[in-house]
């Protein structure tokens, strides 16, 4: 490894633009699962079988299109952060190596991460972004708050995403990633108050909907897009999700060196 040192700031930057190249040239590829498969769901869910449902309690008085889409926001980000820090960095390590050429150059282990994470995060942010003009465009979202949706859902997705690509940087396999989508994804979707109110599900699932990010997201974006968000329940959800975050970061970090260091 060159004992040369490329600045903290800088190399991070040196990953967002290696992925941002790769991705200008491949973008059609990710249109179906980061955009158009999300607003095909909001239309099934909040316009076919939101037809059915009647506003009420259940959905604090809101259509059911207007109630599902800044959750759905959240769950498209943490659906969209899978892909991204699973198979996507292990490409990275075993099929393509892209990190082991990036350590050979003055870059350091943690530097590729902090790369890795900076432009997950970015396409997070785009992609919600994107998914909430459309929403915009449909009637789902009015209100002009709605915007900080976009951040706290991303902010959500990288609560998963930093966890999950320390988590990669220990397998040697692909074979557990269908497992996390499985049985952390799809009940972190269907059981955290997305869909239909978290009251209505059995008391003691609630606190292991509390742990995920995913409900801590749908607790922002709802309370920021219908004026409901208070501060300190705010800053609680905020500061947990950051925890998560900084938690994946300290691990990836570790796991990084031990894997690519030489």
């Amino acid at each position: 490894m060159s004992t040369h040192v490329v600045s903290p700031w800088r190399a991070p930057l040196i990953a967002v633009e290696h992925h941002w190249t790769w991705y200008r040239r491949n973008w059609r590829a990710t249109v179906i699962s980061n955009f158009l498969q999300p607003v095909l769901f909001l239309l099934a869910m909040g316009v076919g079988f939101g037809s059915q449902v009647r506003e009420g309690e259940a959905t604090g008085g809101h259509p059911y299109l207007v109630y599902l889409a800044p959750a759905l926001l959240v769950i498209t980000a943490v659906q969209n952060a899978v892909f991204e820090s699973t198979w996507a960095v292990f490409s990275a390590f075993k099929w393509q190596r892209t990190y082991l050429a990036a350590v050979a150059t003055p870059i350091t282990p943690a530097q590729v991460l902090h790369g890795q994470l900076l432009w997950i995060a970015l396409r997070l942010v785009t992609g919600t972004a994107v998914f909430l003009l459309i929403a915009v465009a449909l009637g789902a979202i009015s209100s002009p708050m709605a915007v900080l949706a976009v951040p706290f859902a991303a902010l959500a997705g990288m609560a998963f995403s930093a966890p999950a690509v320390a988590f990669t940087a220990t397998r040697e396999k692909p074979d557990s990633f269908n497992a996390i989508f499985r049985f952390l994804v799809m009940p972190m979707t269907l059981f955290t108050g997305g869909f239909f109110p978290l009251s209505q599900l059995p008391a003691w699932i609630h606190p292991l909907a509390w742990l995920t990010p995913v409900w801590h997201g749908i607790e922002l974006a709802r309370g920021a897009t219908f004026g409901t968000l208070r501060l300190l329940p705010a800053l609680g959800h905020v500061a947990y999700l950051s925890a998560l975050v900084a938690l994946g970061v300290l691990l990836g970090r570790r796991y990084f060196r031990r894997r690519l260091a030489v």
